[in-house]
């Protein structure tokens, strides 16, 4: 697959427009209801839809389906981290108009990772065709723990890096609103809301761990790892707001999502032992596991309503009050030049 360079800067330019659009649009810090978030929903996935389509025309069939099975994976595999982010904004308390800043920041974040991590492991499989056996253990291994451990949910008060972050760097015990660093009698200092961003960004890195294999499993062609991954991930601020509440309602997705990791592992396998499986078939098995997954999940809980993941009885930081935010000190303080004996 022939990607000349203008069609790299084209994508890259679209994803930092897309970006600076959905900045302009959440600049004032409100909180996103579910008609905003189906509605920029909508606009993601018609985005990497169209996306597909134009591979699809451009370089054929092959590359398209490759592309659109890239896509699902990566969707799929988001949905995920999704609910792993609305246990951490819970369990933090973040006011839910301060989400969507904390959350666009993590998926700027996510990108930049993945990217270098598509990177790498292009080059590693480049050099060392042995390496596709690791990615195969790895996904298999990933996937068979997460069917061991599908009941099991994450507890942000006991992450390592939230513990880290509290050890060496010196916070606040109350949010201000969109700041992630203050200045309190002369000491700078972070906020919650800085804690919650390295969580996230933690998450994330080790969501691609696992994500960025299984894409490999798909294509190995760096224009459409990057590209499925870069269009799945955008979405995620909008998916997150729209799925938040239901999360209790998706009672078989993390065993869909262990089958499509197994599933992957296996087809990385086979193509290492050169028994090549259609793209077409492999984007069938996984619509079918997500399918089925989600269908089986709403059928078994239909009836129920939104439901907000259940919050901590005493939450581990606080809402600063107006009269304390006011009374901040600039976090960039001004250097005044002086002469010889003080004088101005």
């Amino acid at each position: 697959m022939d990607v000349p360079l203008w069609a790299w800067l084209a994508v890259l330019a679209l994803i930092l427009g897309m970006l600076a659009v959905d900045l302009v649009a959440h600049r004032r810090a409100h909180a996103i209801g579910v008609g905003e978030a189906a509605a920029w929903s909508a606009v993601w996935v018609a985005t990497g839809v169209a996306f597909g389509v134009v591979v699809w025309r451009a370089w054929g069939a092959e590359a398209g389906q490759q592309y659109f099975a890239g896509y699902l994976v990566e969707k799929s595999l988001a949905v995920d981290n999704v609910f792993v982010w609305a246990v951490v904004l819970t369990w933090f308390g973040v006011p839910r108009e301060l989400q969507h800043r904390v959350l666009f920041l993590g998926v700027l974040g996510a990108l930049v990772f993945r990217g270098a991590f598509i990177a790498a492991g292009s080059v590693l499989i480049a050099s060392f065709s042995w390496v596709l056996y690791l990615f195969a253990a790895l996904l298999l291994w990933t996937g068979w723990r997460m069917l061991r451990q599908r009941d099991q949910h994450l507890d942000p008060e006991r992450s390592r890096a939230l513990r880290l972050f509290r050890r060496w760097v010196p916070m606040t015990d109350a949010y201000h609103g969109q700041r992630f660093l203050v200045r309190i009698d002369g000491r700078l200092l972070a906020t919650p809301l800085l804690a919650v961003l390295v969580v996230i960004e933690v998450s994330d890195v080790v969501f691609a761990v696992d994500s960025i294999p299984a894409i490999f499993a798909v294509t190995e062609e760096p224009f459409l790892v990057f590209t499925a991954n870069a269009f799945a991930v955008l979405g995620l601020r909008a998916m997150y707001f729209l799925l938040a509440d239901l999360i209790h309602r998706f009672v078989y997705l993390k065993t869909g999502l262990a089958l499509v990791l197994l599933w992957v592992g296996v087809k990385m396998l086979l193509k290492v032992d050169l028994v090549y499986v259609p793209t077409t078939l492999s984007l069938a098995v996984v619509t079918a596991i997500l399918t089925v997954s989600v269908v089986a999940s709403l059928r078994a809980t239909r009836g129920q309503g939104r439901q907000a993941p259940p919050a901590p009885a005493d939450p581990p930081f606080r809402v600063a009050s107006p009269e304390e935010t006011a009374a901040l000190e600039p976090v960039l303080r001004r250097r005044t030049r002086t002469t010889v004996g003080g004088a101005p």
